[in-house]
């Protein structure tokens, strides 16, 4: 997302350079007037440098793991040292469609070499993609990912090598060979767009296509909006680059029928459309995942090919995301025909990018608003979890390292040249190297409340990542080009802004004004300048955080919908589901404005039942409605509660010293580690016999330590009371199923024997196979392995490291006199600190485990009817904002660099089943007539 003047020959079109030069200039004077202004706190050179230097290791040390340990595969998975080769792992759905047997890292980081002044590198990797990269696999690809990574990663490749060539050192032998492989993939992306409406379907087989008998794909009907609508820029460039029209063309195509599409009375446009016919499939809307990117694209392609219409169109749309979406400093989704009601209660990662875009728009306060809101969830939790609620608890624990918050934090910093992001930014690299650093590379996070991994480190992390936190620190002297001369695509590649001028074969035909009646009040035909909205005030943005410091700590923020806002001065806000009491009067009065009726039951409950026709007016229907779904989603939050959460199993002897944790299943019966922040520290002993189910017959070696066992043939509680009789201080159970892992079970907690366990006084945990053996087979490796079981992983044992280094040294010293003393040649064998194969986590299954469910809340929703059973008349839901809510306390978050040596992800059926369950009660309420 960046860009301004300049850099190729050739005349430069006053499209493109009216409103992109305004925006270099104003984020210019803007840096220069804040970044000098007294008092600022503006951070020196020298550490602004040493940071710069500390993200050039940081890159080095992933991509190096990845070219030593995984290519020619398509990315590395950084915990068991190897490459994911799609086929030869456990499949992850639609996460792998990525992948696609063509070195996706290496292809996807090339212009990020040249960025970070890895030109040597950089010829290296081009001679290597050219060599060995073959894009003609019998392979089914995400058409949306394969042009956003691969072509576009081709292309910002291709950019930055003929930049090189031009300057005559590097890449003096290149003759478009990347380009000519961007061609070759374009043409084998085009048979995805063979619709009548000229939406792409959503995967493509790159060598049958999509309609040839051994395609295996072209039945799809849906697609997300994002992955029709994010194109324009990759295949415009292609064309632009070799003068092949028919790229742009369809390109183009599928964005005119997305926007002919839209909801003309909100203009937003949902999540999920039917390619054939145009149908909305999923009518929520809002700016993260399945629309982000279109949003994107539609600001970019007005600034790379000159098209006033897509600036109407990006003006338009924007005009109702800040109308009906923006609930500062919230991004809440709302119904496409019904705007003024929130379709959920929680926000996905994937818009932390909104606030770059909205800096490009020229749009600051609110870009600031939400990326301090996100900040403070990111100091809460150590990184953006992939869900969070309105009240910022996690609703999807998982990070996998994604560069959207980095971004805004780059750009906000270009717009406001404010100290405070490069503080932030610096936050982010600690956060990094403390966390999801491991040996191999860096892990994604399974879980940030325990702080666990996963195997997985996506190609994005070295494509954006590395790119935007160099470029946060950098100043222009440490480049070797001029950055402004390019803009970033979304997954970061560089396309140059001459190609604006180049080979312009479409006809520019504005298609806009056709479909709706414009307001030109709405458009800035040129960005700001910034120098008015910082009327020279370097406090402008901190005035505008401060409100926000304590948003996520202190207080319950909740978003307020423009219905809540027209109410004015109006009695009082509508009733929200966390407020709500059965035995108040005045309560049960608004539902019953609201067309909500209250029935008891028989076991002392009570349900809900809604007619929107017996609504007092068609607003407190709406309110009704709200009520409603906001009661099933806290329902369904207050069961999810009643789980324990997971806990940790941390390897924290030689030479792991903390960094490996696995994500381990709690038990219903025994310590509650929750209870004691400490956790049970001891080494571990195998138990004979290994399942447990009988009297330990090697008490002496089990005596205080945590003793390892089998799970079957006996129940847990059993198993427990035997080990603590032996005199064990805690116990794992690893599962006897080979190679069983959480990428495709679900986290279950170790039931009890249907009798009084209060005897068993020592801690119980549960690892599947994969991550069990990660133990064992360091046991075999190293005999002495001491571990932690806790609520959550700790501060990694830098004091062990340290003197283990230290000892280390000591030996190296000592060795080395003694050589130099006898002459003799001598083998010096190093420890491996690797891994061994095989890495996992811990769950079990639902045979002998039980899932942490209640009975106690149930609910139905009818056709006609909205019905929310389960409501206890006898208390009132908990209010939503708690300091507890089974996350890391801030001064317990210091969990390290933890490697989880667990190579799984969240199964992507449970989050879509997840996502579904959330849609499908709020479309059945939708049915109701106002």
């Amino acid at each position: 997302m960046n860009g301004a003047a300049g850099g190729q020959p050739g005349g430069r079109g006053p499209r493109w350079r009216r409103p992109w030069r305004l925006l270099a200039l104003g984020l210019l004077s803007a840096s220069s007037v804040l970044a000098a202004a007294p008092g600022a706190g503006a951070m020196s050179k020298e550490e602004k440098r040493r940071l710069g230097n500390q993200v050039l290791e940081m890159f080095e040390h992933a991509y190096s793991n990845y070219m030593e340990h995984a290519y020619p595969a398509d990315e590395l998975m950084p915990l068991t040292c190897r490459g994911r080769v799609r086929g030869q792992e456990p499949s992850r759905g639609d996460v792998d469609d990525a992948l696609g047997k063509f070195s996706l890292t290496l292809i996807d980081t090339l212009d990020t070499l040249v960025v970070l002044n890895k030109t040597k590198e950089f010829e290296e990797a081009v001679k290597k993609v050219i060599k060995d990269v073959n894009l003609d696999n019998d392979i089914v690809v995400s058409v949306f990912e394969t042009n956003i990574r691969v072509l576009g990663g081709l292309l910002g490749g291709h950019s930055v090598a003929i930049m090189l060539k031009e300057k005559g050192e590097y890449m003096q032998w290149y003759n478009g060979e990347l380009l000519h492989m961007a061609k070759e993939l374009g043409y084998k992306l085009l048979p995805a767009f063979n619709t009548t409406s000229g939406l792409p379907y959503p995967r493509v087989n790159l060598k049958f296509g999509v309609r040839h008998p051994e395609a295996r794909t072209g039945t799809e009907t849906d697609t997300c909006t994002a992955c029709a609508g994010t194109l324009i820029l990759e295949f415009a460039a292609l064309s632009r680059f070799t003068g092949t029209s028919i790229f742009e063309e369809y390109a183009r195509k599928a964005l005119d029928f997305i926007w002919e599409k839209r909801q003309r009375s909100s203009n937003l446009v949902g999540v999920t459309i039917n390619i054939h016919t145009g149908d909305w499939v999923r009518k929520d809307s809002g700016v993260g995942a399945g629309i982000d990117s279109y949003y994107e694209y539609l600001l970019k392609a007005y600034v790379l090919l000159g098209d006033d219409s897509f600036l109407e169109r990006f003006n338009t749309h924007y005009d109702a995301i800040m109308r009906y979406i923006s609930q500062p400093p919230l991004l809440l989704d709302v119904h496409i025909h019904k705007p003024m009601l929130n379709a959920r209660t929680w926000m996905d990662s994937l818009l932390a990018f909104f606030p770059g875009l909205q800096v490009l728009k020229g749009d600051i306060r609110p870009a600031i608003e939400t990326h301090e809101m996100l900040y403070q969830v990111i100091k809460k939790h150590n990184f953006l979890p992939e869900a969070f609620t309105t009240d910022f608890r996690v609703h999807w624990a998982q990070h996998p390292l994604r560069p959207e918050f980095a971004e805004s934090t780059y750009f906000l910093y270009k717009a406001t040249g404010d100290p405070y992001y490069l503080e932030v930014g610096k936050t982010l690299i600690e956060n990094l190297n403390k966390y999801a650093r491991v040996p191999c590379g860096f892990a994604a996070m399974k879980d940030v409340r325990t702080g666990s991994h996963e195997d997985r480190m996506d190609s994005f992390f070295l494509a954006e990542m590395f790119k935007y936190l160099y470029l946060l620190f950098a100043d222009k002297e440490d480049m070797i080009f001029d950055i402004e001369d390019y803009i970033f695509t979304t997954e970061a590649h560089l396309l140059p802004l001459w190609l604006s001028t180049t080979n312009q074969t479409i006809s520019k035909k504005n298609t806009t004004t056709e479909y709706t009646e414009l307001d030109d009040s709405n458009f800035d035909w040129t960005c700001p300048n910034t120098q008015i909205l910082f009327p020279n005030d370097p406090m402008f943005a901190q005035s505008i955080r401060e409100p926000l410091k304590n948003v996520v700590d202190k207080s319950c923020p909740r978003g307020i919908s423009r219905a809540e806002e027209n109410l004015g001065s109006g009695p009082k806000p509508p009733l929200r589901a966390r407020d709500f009491m059965a035995s108040n009067p005045e309560h049960l009065e608004i539902l019953k404005k609201m067309g909500v009726s209250l029935i008891h039951l028989k076991d002392g409950r009570v349900q809900l039942v809604q007619h929107a026709v017996q609504a007092a007016s068609s607003l407190d229907a709406e309110d009704g409605l709200r009520f409603m779904q906001e009661m099933i989603e806290l329902s369904s939050q207050q069961q999810k509660e009643q789980q324990l959460p997971p806990r940790a199993v941390q390897i924290v002897s030689h030479p792991f010293f903390g960094r490996v944790v696995l994500t381990a299943g709690p038990a219903q019966f025994g310590m509650d580690l929750s209870k004691h922040k400490a956790g049970t520290r001891g080494f571990v002993a195998t138990i004979k016999p290994y399942n447990g189910c009988s009297e330990i017959t090697n008490p002496e070696a089990v005596k205080d330590k945590i003793a390892l066992m089998q799970r079957g043939q006996c129940m847990f509680a059993e198993k427990a009371r035997n080990i603590q009789k032996a005199g064990a201080i805690g116990g794992i159970v690893i599962d006897d199923n080979e190679g069983s892992s959480s990428d495709t079970a679900p986290l279950f907690q170790m039931a009890g024997d249907g009798k009084n366990t209060d005897d068993i006084r020592i801690p119980m945990l549960f690892l599947f196979n994969k991550e069990g053996n990660i133990i064992l087979d360091a046991i075999r490796e190293y005999e002495a392995v001491e571990v932690l079981l806790s609520d959550k992983a700790k501060d990694r044992d830098l004091e062990m490291e340290n003197m283990d280094q230290k000892l280390s040294e000591n030996d190296s010293h000592k060795q080395n006199s003694e050589e130099e003393a006898t002459s003799a040649p001598q083998d010096v064998v190093a420890d491996s600190e690797e891994p061994g194969e095989g890495g996992s986590s811990d769950v079990a299954d639902p045979d002998t485990l039980s899932p942490a469910h209640s009975d106690s809340d149930s609910i139905s929703i009818s056709n006609q009817d909205s019905h929310v059973a389960g409501t206890d008349e006898a208390s009132a839901p908990e209010p939503a904002c708690t300091q507890e809510d089974h996350q890391p306390q801030e001064q317990e978050t210091e969990s390290n660099s933890k490697v989880n040596w667990d190579n799984k992800v969240q199964p992507m059926e449970s989050i879509l089943a997840d996502w579904n369950e959330d849609i499908e009660a709020f479309e059945m309420m939708e049915k109701d007539e106002l």
